[in-house]
């Protein structure tokens, strides 16, 4: 796990590019605190540096930008190729033999990119990363990133440089940033809670999309924004595997899936520094945490983090998961005062406006494992896999009325509903009733100068082949889980330093995932069945069977209370009039009203709250 950052400069680099390439790669210190690398061709115009989380192969062999031993190839990754060792007696077997210098899996990426060229090989790799490859030969700059998108990688023009990194703090160090803030994705972004792909906060910025590539130079024209070419899709994942259910018994589907899972969780356990895991006490973590530990001769390190608040504390659940399995288990019960002072660093974490909550406490969990390890597994991706958000289950049993209610007759009693149901009951189509179920329709409106919020989650895709609950989760793979869910955990856990793993997250868990009938996952009026039952294999049910906990912090009465000072001076009229994103009337009405107790949950507000963050921390750069 790194960070990796450069640019290309189209007709050779100038004399200060070693200099910006060092700024660049200065920022990105806490991505990767064992060593710095850097490769320049001043001829060719272009620069990468690399920051180094040493995982695998912890000698100077290891090191990075990496060339292969041709010279034709060099690459700067952030991530782990799980199945490296696979690929490298693939190319054995095809007659490509270099002199290893080690064992790292980088070295085995760069040869296979020399031998088999971009598609090939990103098709071959299993793994999380994010990655920029210098082909000497062709003279091409190519951007990757893995299926799920688990790694971050932004890019873009400013004049005739092309900046691209893991964080955009790495393009703002560069001396030609000069984008400005794009006022579309601030009004996205109070609506979502997230600025999502491939747009980023600011204008003419990007980001590489998951399981895609693009590419720069060769015959391609200087300035260019290549369209991004995607080497596997979720979608097409999705697709196919409801063309093709897996038509078992119960019993074989969780044996499969057992099976699947262990392999999984084995490949990424692989790593020649400490290791532990996540453990929320829920499911997906101590479904993850079980496979490691069946699998492991000694007690596993896990993790968790618990609050005085006793409706946010999960840490019973995971000690008591913990104790049955084995474990050697670490918790830290913070207070809201250690909460809160998390609140500071997150502009500065996240670099574009983030507005979910549970960034604080992933944060916090990732903070303690770092002390102890420096990879840990994590359970993310079960919900969108396998149906268990209950915003699903509410989702699915509201349309199952609705859709039967002509439409007129929906928007004629849509108000009595209240402010927050009445635009679901109103929703013209399925597909427009889940866009609606995930934005806050209001929050737009707050953005000076007629910003419009174009992106919206859309179900006509899914819905030609799934249901209406498998729709839902397919959405949210291919949005929320990437924009939302993998950005929290990949900048708090590089935010100290530490490298997270998902397993379930492994495209051949998905493609599998989708191949299972909704039955598998949905029952009963519950979601994650299979989970469930898998896990009961490992942990008793008596100590998993419960409704399920989000990983939220009470925000609102935080900003009523203790940080309503803070809150106060970045919502100050005159403030936000100067400022200029922002209606100031429109702003203080929504202040005023969560003050008095009008708002559900004051999510709105700590939007605004965070994008104000946001903007005067990169002000005060």
């Amino acid at each position: 796990m790194c960070g990796l950052t450069g640019f290309l400069q189209p007709g050779g680099l100038e004399p200060t590019a070693r200099d910006a390439l060092a700024q660049m790669v200065a920022s990105l210190s806490h991505r990767g605190p064992d060593a710095t690398g850097a490769w320049v061709n001043a001829e060719d115009g272009i620069a990468l540096g690399h920051r180094r989380l040493s995982i695998l192969e912890l000698s100077a062999a290891g090191s990075q930008p990496m060339s292969s031993a041709s010279g034709r190839c060099t690459v700067s990754v952030n991530g782990e190729i799980y199945n490296h060792l696979e690929v490298r007696e693939a190319l054995a077997q095809s007659g490509h033999a270099p002199a290893w210098r080690g064992n790292s899996d980088i070295e085995t990426l760069v040869e296979a990119f020399d031998r088999w060229g971009v598609e090939q090989t990103l098709r071959m790799a299993t793994g999380m990363f994010a990655l920029a490859l210098w082909d000497a030969e062709a003279r091409t700059l190519t951007l990757a990133r893995d299926r799920a998108g688990e790694k971050p990688l932004y890019y873009g023009w400013q004049g005739r440089v092309l900046l691209f990194g893991s964080e955009l703090k790495s393009l703002r160090a560069h001396p030609a940033f000069s984008a400005g803030v794009d006022r579309d994705q601030v009004a996205v972004f109070l609506e979502r809670g997230y600025v999502p792909g491939p747009c980023s906060i600011y204008q003419r910025i990007c980001k590489v999309p998951p399981a895609s590539y693009v590419q720069f130079g060769g015959r391609a024209p200087a300035r260019e924004m290549s369209a991004p070419r995607p080497y596997w899709s979720f979608h097409e994942a999705a697709m196919a595997g409801l063309g093709s259910r897996f038509g078992g018994s119960d019993a074989e589907a969780i044996d499969l899936f057992d099976t699947e899972l262990r392999r999984a969780v084995a490949a990424q356990c692989v790593a020649d520094v400490p290791l532990g895991a996540f453990l929320s006490g829920g499911i997906d973590s101590s479904t993850v945490v079980s496979l490691m530990q069946s699998q492991s001769s000694r007690p596993v390190r896990t993790f968790s983090i618990g609050f005085v608040e006793s409706q946010f504390n999960e840490a019973p659940h995971a000690k008591a998961v913990a104790r049955h399995l084995g474990t050697a288990h670490t918790e830290l019960i913070a207070t809201p005062r250690e909460a809160m002072d998390v609140v500071p660093r997150l502009p500065s974490l996240y670099d574009e406006p983030f507005g979910d909550s549970s960034a604080i406490p992933t944060f916090l969990v990732s903070q303690l494992a770092r002390r102890h390890v420096t990879v840990s597994l994590s359970g993310d991706g079960g919900d969108e896999l396998f149906g268990g958000y209950t915003r699903y289950v509410r989702g699915h049993r509201l349309w199952s009325v609705l859709k039967h209610v002509p439409r007129v007759v929906r928007k004629a009693i849509a108000p009595a509903f209240g402010d927050h149901y009445a635009r679901f009951v109103a929703a013209p189509a399925a597909s427009r009733f889940y866009d609606l179920v995930m934005r806050d329709s209001n929050a737009a409106g707050v953005v000076r100068d007629g910003a419009t919020t174009k992106q919206t989650v859309e179900l006509d895709a899914g819905l030609a082949r799934a249901s209406f609950y498998e729709a839902m989760m397919l959405a949210d793979s291919t949005t929320y889980l990437p924009d939302d869910i993998l950005v929290k955990v990949d900048r708090a856990s590089m935010g100290v330093s530490l490298e997270s793993r998902v397993p379930l997250l492994d495209h051949r868990i998905i493609e599998l995932a989708w191949r299972l009938p909704l039955r598998m996952k949905y029952r009963k009026g519950e979601g994650k069945w299979l989970l469930k039952q898998l896990l009961s294999r490992y942990v008793p049910k008596n100590l998993h069977d419960r409704p399920k906990q989000g990983f939220g912090m009470p925000v609102g009465q935080w900003i009523r209370g203790p940080m309503r000072e803070w809150a106060e001076s970045l919502l100050e009229a005159g403030r936000l009039r100067r400022e200029g994103y922002l209606d100031a009337d429109r702003v203080r009405a929504e202040w005023s009203r969560h003050l008095a107790g009008r708002t559900r949950s004051g999510e709105g507000v700590w939007r605004i709250l965070m994008f104000q963050a946001w903007l005067a921390e990169s002000r005060a750069r």
